[in-house]
């Protein structure tokens, strides 16, 4: 506001000279004339929850309050009163601002009058703020659309949210059947009904209403008869939901003013507030023993509340975008939320008291429209979940994965809940009408198709290997050479001279056709570009009538993109990913034809993932050929279904892969090709050659072997002839050769150890892993070995192929020396705040539990024997043989540090809610003084956080 006077428009003097002479008790009336003004043109800015200029003109007593720089207005003289003078031509600064809209010569006549006639305000209480002044614009339709459903606990009740009112109808008996006349009508509220919902006992409807841009007001009612119970009005926008807790002592509601309100329902006074969204909230939802609340907001966040205090106890910052809908599961063990990121995400409930990072257990892309609702079954086996797309879609709650994908709707459905009986849900749709359908009771899709899956059949009597060799022409179906499998047949690629001209010719391929039955695993292997040939190899699997044939469906659940940069054909480090933190290890990863696993998270903020193997160079995945990415390009998350299933859309691509390979997926083979092949069918097929570039010539010399699948293992230890120091520890290593995609576990045992010296034994190389940890300790007394007992170490590798146990030796520990007692010594011990041990094992080493999803402490303390240096420990491999999806999580840029002038410190394990139950000692080791570990810790992941027996 401005302190210098400027003239009034003389059109305005003269109006209001006209007005007053025409009628001299015509004085204008706040409530009816100038509230409506200043809300129209000011209080947008000017407001008590923000106040430009540090000035309010919402109400008559914020008006009076003025500014900093004195009064707004004084009563009688208009000349000299701010509030009129900023309206003046020519007023610097000019109220509004510019480009906004600005009152008449009328309406400025009005506020001019008002003041002249001593600026009275509103007699009695404040204006009724759910009076909206603006023009009445009759409807061109009767559609009355439906804002909110709900369905009475007990099964008996359906109430239907409309503008203005709410119905109550009798519960359909049967999915489909219809609702009949309301038993009553529940009118009054001051604008739309934007939720309604029964209590737990179904004895009360509470309805949240409002105004836009002025008042939120919730109100309970009767269910019997529908006569008010109590009205809540507090919140400065209209509510978007209002729901009584499960004993229905206290309501929470929320608003598009960005807060939560908590009221004593016996009462009516508000609790407590619960600020912290930056947006406006949308939905609310208690947890089933009312003790939390959660939130979904317009700020792209859930948020976990404490009742009892108003405690903020976590926020699920993993959406994209505003959530619309979140409902825990009725047994208080998970959240689920959704929005318009098109998402159904899903969190397991820990933080109950204290704060606690909730872990977010499944991201399902869901829909190709905003999430809007979402309900559960009482039993809560299944999910229901309604878009703006126009689509329903039904979910079971073990994995969430679809189950039904329900017609498209007539009309955009904004409402939805699930009857009390758990076998039927209620839709309400914009164009007003309601159905109710049935949710399945099986866990199939409506197709009467299935996927094509084929048993494993074993392969004892193939025969021997044959030779064979190529015959042109062979370059067509009916002109495949025919062979016997298993065979090794020597080719090259080059093509037959004829009439034809060179340029018209199509470059040169060799066909075989094989015979092979149902569940047979044969492996198509080429030998060219290792013997020198100048062939880059491709060779694909075809029917007996040269069609392809599928392998896999690959359904993409979650888009993403490459940042920060591309990648080459062979790194597997930093997969740096779009929305990266809603994957997780040992899912695929597709893009461009490629399908990479992914095996170790991102370290921080300035990494990305590890994809298999974690070292080296990166495997392909379903014979997939690892292939260079540019940034930016796609990339999705795909799950893999056999040929044939019938996929419920979910708005993301479905990836067809064929029997085909270029080069070795598993890059043991450089670029010449091997393929795995399982027979769908008794029958012959067809392998093709050929030079992926489309080149030719004598020096395209080839061997290809079709052969059984023989899945095997060979194991090598690393770390032999060590020197281990009285009381210290060492590690050694174990590594797997896993052949013919062999991935199941490989048990490693060691034994005839000196006396005095232990070491970790069994070890075992987990499914799908290639390498494991161990150490070898010496007890502060052990004897020096003996030049016998020294070398005396077995060391055997075993595992489970096909039914029957498999044994190789292992290289052994060598020669096993004692030394002095180490300069640092390593002890993993429990930290007072932490993890305490469960027991100890017959070793005599201490063990631990640890939940999927849980973070536990420990403390690492070293004795430095002369050693005044920093210890580190690592950085991602900082926890030395962990569960496969166990991290020491607080490694930092610099790792797992003790520091020059410290003797322990604290560090944590995480392991991530899918790590199945096991046992597994771990360790950690430290390249100082030449290298020591610590004696080995048991850990324990339960799901229930106990052993048995506990």
């Amino acid at each position: 506001m401005i302190a210098s006077r400027h003239r009034l428009p003389l059109a305005a003097f003269l109006m209001l000279a006209s007005s007053l002479h025409a009628a001299e008790d015509a004085i204008p009336d706040f409530t009816a004339d100038v509230a409506p003004l200043l809300t129209k043109y000011c209080a947008g800015c000017h407001n008590d929850d923000d106040r430009d200029g540090d000035f309010s003109l919402e109400s008559f007593a914020s008006l009076q309050q003025g500014t900093e720089d004195g009064p707004a207005l004084l009563p009688g003289d208009p000349a000299g009163s701010r509030i009129i003078r900023v309206l003046a031509e020519g007023a610097e600064p000019a109220m509004p601002p510019e480009g906004e809209p600005r009152p008449s010569e009328e309406e400025i006549a009005i506020l001019t009058a008002w003041i002249e006639a001593g600026a009275i305000g509103p007699e009695g209480a404040e204006i009724d703020r759910t009076i909206l002044h603006v023009p009445v614009i009759e409807s061109r339709t009767d559609t009355r659309p439906v804002s909110a459903v709900d369905w009475s606990a007990d099964g008996r009740l359906i109430a239907v949210a409309r503008y203005a009112s709410v119905d109550v109808f009798s519960a359909p008996q049967e999915p489909g059947q219809g609702l009949g006349e309301p038993l009553q009508t529940i009118t009054g509220f001051p604008g739309k009904v934007t939720a309604v919902h029964f209590s737990t006992d179904s004895s009360q409807i509470v309805a949240a209403s409002g105004v836009a841009g002025q008042v939120g007001r919730a109100s309970i009612f009767k269910t019997e008869d529908g006569s008010p119970v109590r009205e809540f009005t507090g919140h400065r926008d209209i509510l978007y939901d209002a729901e009584l807790s499960p004993a229905g002592d206290v309501l929470a509601t929320c608003s598009y003013d960005k807060q939560i309100i908590l009221w004593n329902t016996r009462t009516g006074e508000p609790l407590r507030t619960l600020e912290g969204h930056n947006g406006a909230v949308y939905d609310v939802a208690f947890s089933p023993d009312g003790t939390a609340l959660m939130s979904a907001s317009a700020d792209d966040t859930c948020k976990v509340w404490r009742v009892s205090d108003g405690e903020r106890l976590d926020t699920l910052g993993q959406p994209l975008r505003e959530q619309y809908a979140v409902a825990f599961s009725p047994d208080g063990n998970f959240i689920v939320a959704g929005g318009a990121d098109n998402r159904i995400r899903v969190w397991r409930f820990v933080s109950r008291e204290q704060p606690r990072i909730n872990p977010l257990v499944y991201a399902r892309f869901a829909h190709e429209g905003p999430i809007v609702a979402l309900d559960f079954t009482p039993d809560g086996t299944r999910l229901v979940s309604v878009a703006e797309d126009r689509t329903v879609k039904l979910w079971e709650t073990d994995h969430y994965s679809e189950l039904r994908l329900y017609e498209e709707q007539p009309a955009v459905t904004m409402a939805l809940s699930v009857g009390g009986n758990g076998r039927s849900f209620l839709l309400g749709r914009m164009d007003g009408s309601l159905q109710s359908l049935a949710i399945a009771s099986d866990t199939n899709s409506e197709s009467t198709e299935g996927p094509q899956t084929v048993a494993v059949v074993p392969m004892n009597d193939v025969g021997e290997t044959t030779t064979a060799a190529e015959s042109e022409p062979n370059d067509q179906i009916e002109q495949a050479n025919a062979v016997s499998a298993p065979v090794n047949v020597t080719g090259v690629i080059e093509s037959v001279k004829n009439d034809q001209s060179a340029e018209d010719a199509p470059p040169d391929s060799d066909l075989f056709r094989f015979s092979a039955k149902a569940g047979q695993e044969w492996v198509i292997e080429v030998n060219a570009a290792r013997s020198g040939s100048q062939l880059d190899s491709f060779v694909e699997i075809l029917a007996a009538d040269g069609s392809r044939i599928e392998r896999a469906l690959l359904q993409a659940v979650r888009d993403s993109y490459f940042t920060f940069r591309g990648k080459d054909a062979n790194t597997v480090d930093d997969f740096r990913v779009f929305n990266w933190e809603e994957m997780d290890l040992n899912q695929y990863l597709y893009s461009n034809g490629e399908v990479v696993k992914l095996w170790l998270y991102p370290r921080g903020p300035d990494s990305g993932f590890m994809v298999y193997p974690g070292k080296g160079t990166r495997w392909g995945w379903f014979d997939t050929t690892p292939l260079a990415h540019p940034l930016n390009e796609p990339c999705y998350i795909v799950e893999h279904h056999p040929p044939g299933t019938e996929l419920i859309p979910n708005g993301l691509p479905v990836f067809t892969l064929h029997y085909e390979n270029d080069d070795d997926a598993r890059r043991e083979l450089g670029a010449d090709s091997r393929l795995y092949f399982t027979a769908p069918a008794d029958g012959d097929y067809i392998v093709r050659i050929r030079d992926v570039r489309g080149y030719e010539g004598p020096e395209f010399k080839y061997t290809l072997a079709i052969r059984p699948r023989q899945p095997d293992f060979a194991v090598t230890l690393h770390g032999a002839d060590p020197t281990v120091g009285a009381g210290g520890a060492k590690e050694f290593r174990v590594e797997a050769r896993r052949i013919d995609r062999f991935d199941g576990p490989i048990r490693v045992d060691i034994a005839g150890l000196p006396p005095g010296f232990a070491a970790t034994s069994p070890l075992v190389i987990q499914e799908g892993q290639l390498e494991a940890m161990g150490v070898i300790t010496a007890a502060t007394d052990a004897p020096l070995p003996t030049a016998e007992n020294a070398k005396a170490t077995q060391v055997t590798a075993s595992a489970e192929i096909r039914g029957a146990e498999v044994t190789h030796d292992v290289n052994n520990l060598g020669e096993i020396k004692l030394g002095e007692k180490p300069k640092v010594l390593v002890h993993i011990e429990p930290d007072e705040r932490g993890a305490q041990p469960v027991g100890v094992s017959p070793e005599g080493w201490p063990e631990y539990v640890i939940r999927p999803g849980e973070t536990i402490m420990l403390q690492v303390r070293v004795e430095k024997n002369g050693y005044e240096g920093e210890v580190g420990f690592g950085k991602e491999g900082a926890g030395r043989n962990l569960p496969f999806g166990s991290f020491v999580d607080n490694v930092g840029l610099n790792g797992l540090l003790i520091l020059s002038d410290l003797d322990r410190r604290e560090f944590f394990i995480t392991a991530a809610p899918w790590v199945p139950e096991t046992t597994r000692t771990f360790h950690l080791n430290t390249g100082v003084e030449g290298g020591q570990a610590s004696h080995p810790v048991v850990l324990h992941v339960r799901r229930d956080g106990r052993l048995a027996g506990q």
